[in-house]
């Protein structure tokens, strides 16, 4: 007898509890249901949009060997359309842009290496603004050369943007400009690097001077 008060009072404690806290706790429910429902689906949409992607870039990749640029164009054009938020699209605009250089297409080399600039992670962002930088250059755009490397890139790239700005202002005869910017390409470069002996070079070409190593006779 004393068991079924006591089991009558745990149920009825259970219900008034659930009176007041019961519709609260569904909705809880729901949501945390939908929001793992939605996150499921998210990690899905993500492989399924990863896969797509890297059969695309591969289909890009088949078109550069043929040497077909208007077709790896489309394949850069359909990444960018439909898989822009996957690694592969700054990838595919970059290969789009050697293939266009390459066949002399340089309106459609500039236009995919600002997609990347504009789209793509803080390495293809700095690879893609040196590139463009890079094209403007041979076209002697200079103030559109600058601007392109202008913002910030993670620290490996602070040698190469800084050396493509010292041939731009090279080319535009602002030496001294230039010469600081060399010296900066130069400290910013690591030592064992063996693109530092050109910067070097080309600093030394318009009367840089670079101080002798330590210890040398």
């Amino acid at each position: 007898m004393a068991y079924d008060l006591e089991e009558q009072e745990q149920l009825a404690t259970l219900k008034a509890w659930w009176e007041k806290y019961g519709n609260l706790t569904t909705w809880v429910l729901i949501a945390c249901l939908a929001a793992y429902s939605g996150w499921q689906g998210w990690k899905y949409y993500e492989r399924n949009q990863a896969a797509q992607a890297s059969a695309l870039y591969d289909e890009l990749q088949s078109a550069v060997q043929a040497k077909d640029n208007a077709k790896v164009l489309r394949a850069a054009g359909d990444m960018e359309s439909k898989f822009g938020g996957t690694v592969y699209a700054p990838m595919a605009a970059l290969v789009a842009a050697k293939s266009s250089f390459e066949a002399n297409d340089l309106k459609s080399a500039k236009v995919q290496l600002q997609w990347a600039a504009d789209h793509g992670g803080d390495e293809f962002k700095a690879i893609a603004k040196i590139r463009l930088a890079g094209v403007l250059l041979d076209e002697k755009a200079y103030d559109d050369a600058l601007k392109a490397l202008g913002g910030d890139v993670p620290a490996q790239f602070a040698g190469a943007v800084a050396d493509r700005k010292g041939d731009i202002l090279a080319a535009q005869n602002k030496l001294a400009e230039a010469r600081a910017a060399y010296q900066a390409a130069l400290d910013a470069t690591d030592k064992k690097n063996p693109g530092r002996q050109l910067i070097q070079l080309k600093f030394e070409a318009i009367g840089g001077s670079v101080p002798a190593a330590k210890g040398a006779a």
